[in-house]
């Protein structure tokens, strides 16, 4: 591991429920705002969950203009704007300060353009195959968040989506650091976007008995780890970070963020949508990203858990933190964004890793709100209801999804010459 290059944070941004920008997302956090309120996207008067994380006072119009932006999907606008903001935060923003060819992008969503699907099936039932948009096949697919950055900002290295289900954005920023690691790219382009508040989505999953139904609640719906939790709350947005080689940074004069220390994937091969019972995938994807950090359990000051506030995810998750961790997930600070974001689905690792680059460099954990009736099943320490000022030098990311797919990456503080 030694002889592999170092890779830094130089660049975040997002689009959320709780603010399209970092600093404003970090602050709602801190206040404890909840971004879930009840659906507008359509009438879901006749739906069992009527409550969502939706994106607000979103202006795509900002970023592109009116003709290009109809011929991408929402999600492909969210991954726009969290980029922009992302590079001109590193200094990349229609810069020369790098070598276009080694500069790539990775990001990843979890259902794609479904609403642009949606809409153009009502289009060719309603009207005729005849009608149905020729920008349909590239407005619908998942990998175009990533071919379309690359596009507008001429990154020429490697290029490509790819989709775990929940933990598509964290295996992206993964995946995306060992490309810059093992010398492919000097920067990457990295996380995930979300926009699939449709009614299909709302009626599937709600189908499953996966979504919270306290509607006449929603701002105390979303409550991982508590023992009345009910499902899921249904979001969308974006979080996007630029990882950069070390020296490639320091040499144009750019500040590391933090560090990306370790990355670790795995898979229960259990069942397509149930974790493993007893977390051992998910502490096999923990392990690993320790392991190639080499870090040790007791080096963890926080973890961003995936926590969704599903009765089986975050027992689950516990179970497998106690099985990675050993004695140190009873001394270990961990927190639900999703208490206050709601799931974003193929976008949440890319947000919560953002969240976890601020905790670092603020020393300030955010709590796990609605944290009420403690669950037996679920007694480590999750930063009840505020948040925490603690020394945080090393932050674990965990993502789960659909499929068996369990995803850790570590991001540390970053110090000269470790």
């Amino acid at each position: 591991m030694s002889t592999w290059r170092r890779v830094v944070v130089t660049g975040m941004g997002v689009v959320s429920p709780l603010g399209c920008s970092v600093p404003e997302a970090w602050t709602n956090l801190l206040s404890g705002m909840s971004g879930v309120g009840p659906l507008t996207r359509f009438d879901a008067s006749e739906y069992r969950s009527r409550i969502a994380g939706e994106v607000k006072n979103f202006d795509i119009t900002r970023y592109l203009e009116s003709k290009e932006a109809n011929r991408l999907d929402l999600y492909c606008h969210y991954a726009v704007a969290s980029a922009h903001e992302a590079l001109t935060q590193a200094g990349l923003l229609g810069t020369h300060k790098m070598d276009y060819n080694r500069a790539g992008v990775l990001v990843a969503s979890g259902i794609g353009g479904i609403a642009t699907t949606c809409m153009q099936q009502e289009v060719l039932s309603g009207r005729g195959p005849g009608r149905v948009s020729p920008m349909t096949i590239p407005m619908l697919i998942a990998d175009m968040g990533a071919g379309f950055l690359a596009i507008k900002h001429g990154f020429k290295g490697p290029n490509f989506g790819l989709n775990s289900a929940c933990a598509s954005a964290l295996h992206a920023i993964g995946e995306a650091a060992w490309i810059i690691r093992r010398n492919d790219a000097d920067v990457m382009l990295t996380g995930g976007s979300e926009a699939a508040l449709i009614p299909l989505s709302i009626a599937a999953f709600s189908s499953m008995r996966a979504l919270s139904t306290r509607n006449e609640d929603p701002t105390h719906a979303s409550r991982p780890f508590d023992a009345n939790r009910d499902g899921f709350v249904f979001a969308e947005g974006a979080g996007i970070l630029v990882l950069e080689e070390l020296e490639h940074a320091l040499a144009r004069g750019a500040v590391p963020l933090a560090e990306v220390a370790g990355y670790g994937a795995s898979c229960d091969a259990y069942h397509v949508t149930a974790p493993a019972s007893d977390g051992s995938g998910a502490a096999a994807a923990i392990q690993n990203a320790l392991r190639t950090a080499g870090m040790k359990a007791e080096d963890i000051d926080y973890i961003n858990a995936h926590g969704t506030s599903t009765p089986i995810n975050d027992m689950v998750e516990t179970r497998a933190i106690k099985l990675a961790l050993g004695k140190h997930a009873w001394h270990t600070a961990i927190s639900s964004s999703k208490s206050q974001t709601g799931h974003m689905l193929g976008a949440a690792g890319g947000f919560e890793s953002v969240v976890c680059v601020e905790a670092i460099r603020n020393n300030i954990i955010p709590g796990t709100m609605n944290y009420e009736t403690p669950d037996p099943e679920c007694d480590l320490d999750y930063v009840p209801n505020a948040c925490r000022k603690q020394e945080v030098r090393a932050a674990l990311k965990i993502n789960l999804g659909f499929g068996g797919h369990n995803a850790a990456v570590i991001y540390k503080r970053f110090e000269p010459g470790k």
